[in-house]
């Protein structure tokens, strides 16, 4: 039997989040195993921190990638990845239609913890048309086993599948850790809800009170954050804000770093790669139990949870950490066992790869 093709719908790089690599990742491993794959790339040019907002900006961009929905007729599979709101799932809804209409098998990957949220505060129209289209769905794909309530409303649960996120292995491979002072990474788009302010405004207090650190951020920026994040920059004497990071820049910020703060409260939040990262190269983790987070974090295991926007919290975890760092090595080297009995790209795409086979 020949190998299925696929119509793989979704976000790409650029710009880079946890999505768009994540479907990135999905079409290359098809690739490898033979499949033939097709992408539509839906990604915006730029950042955006509106998601699930109308504009006429993002409906033109839509229509555009909208004309290419004819190609599902020439695929087996549709595989795609829809927000976490009405618009999110509306704007695949002629993709969606057409794999229906041609007895295609449909592949719906969330990547989140908001569609069942939003779907049971919608009423009317919306509420009719977000389970007609998510209905048509064969399969669907959440990311950890308290993320499947995002799609029950829809599917059967036995046609659920749970595929946890992976970080990519030439992150871990001849690294070099040091653990003798804590040294604090930020890897993410820098979006108010991602925790960045909060992480800032925690790094200042540690600064007033005189405790010793270094600290790293990596991410994209909008220019209105930026208006918020460069006076408090500009105040910290041990950080350094390295832009987009890709590659081996990514790597060597992930080899710096020990500590990896993550204080999100993203209401779209499902299971960050960049934690997963930072598991792989041997940091200790401090986030929230925002999404699906919980589901790979274990508190006082991987690390610590912080109460969601409360720098105060932030602070002391940070300051705990930064007064011992036996716990930082031990914490950081246990991380990176817990990392490959679980999330490697071997394990993801031996996961993947029997959903596609199902």
């Amino acid at each position: 039997m020949p190998h299925k093709k696929v119509l793989l719908i979704g976000p790409l790089p650029e710009p880079t989040t946890g999505v768009s690599l994540a479907n990135q990742v999905v079409s290359s491993v098809l690739k490898n195993e033979g499949y033939n794959v097709t992408e539509v790339n839906t990604s915006f040019s730029y950042l955006d921190e509106e998601l699930g907002v109308f504009s006429f900006k993002k409906l033109w961009h839509n229509l555009k990638y909208n004309t290419q929905a004819f190609k599902v007729f020439s695929n087996h599979i549709i595989y795609f990845t829809p927000g976490q709101t009405f618009f999110g799932v509306l704007k695949y809804a002629v993709f969606i239609v057409f794999a229906a209409l041609s007895r295609k098998r449909i592949i719906t990957h969330i990547h989140g913890n908001h569609l069942g949220t939003a779907y049971h505060q919608m009423s009317g129209i919306r509420r009719w048309v977000t389970k007609k289209l998510m209905s048509l769905s064969s399969d669907g794909i959440v990311l950890s086993e308290s993320l499947k309530p995002n799609l029950t409303p829809f599917l059967d649960e036995k046609n659920i599948h749970i595929l946890p996120n992976f970080a990519q292995e030439y992150l871990k491979t001849d690294i070099t850790k040091d653990y003798a002072s804590p040294r604090f990474i930020y890897l993410s788009n820098l979006m108010q809800e991602k925790g960045i302010i909060i992480f800032l405004k925690a790094l200042l207090e540690l600064q007033n009170q005189n405790i010793s650190y270094q600290a790293q951020i990596g991410g994209a920026v909008t220019k209105e954050m930026w208006m918020q994040v460069k006076p408090l920059l500009l105040q910290l004497k041990n950080v350094d804000y390295k832009g987009v990071v890709m590659g081996e820049e990514k790597k060597a910020l992930f080899e710096w770093g020990n500590v990896f703060v993550l204080p999100t409260y993203y209401k779209m939040e499902g299971q960050p790669i960049s934690i997963l990262e930072a598991m792989a190269t041997g940091s200790l983790i401090i986030t929230t139990t925002q999404g699906g987070i919980p589901d790979i974090i274990k508190n006082g295991e991987q690390g610590l949870f912080v109460e969601k926007q409360n720098v105060e919290d932030l602070v002391l975890k940070m300051k705990s950490i930064a007064s011992n760092p036996k716990i930082i090595s031990d914490i950081g080297v246990k991380n990176q066992v817990h990392f490959s009995e679980n999330f490697t790209m071997k394990a993801f795409t031996s996961r993947l790869i029997t959903i596609f086979r199902k």
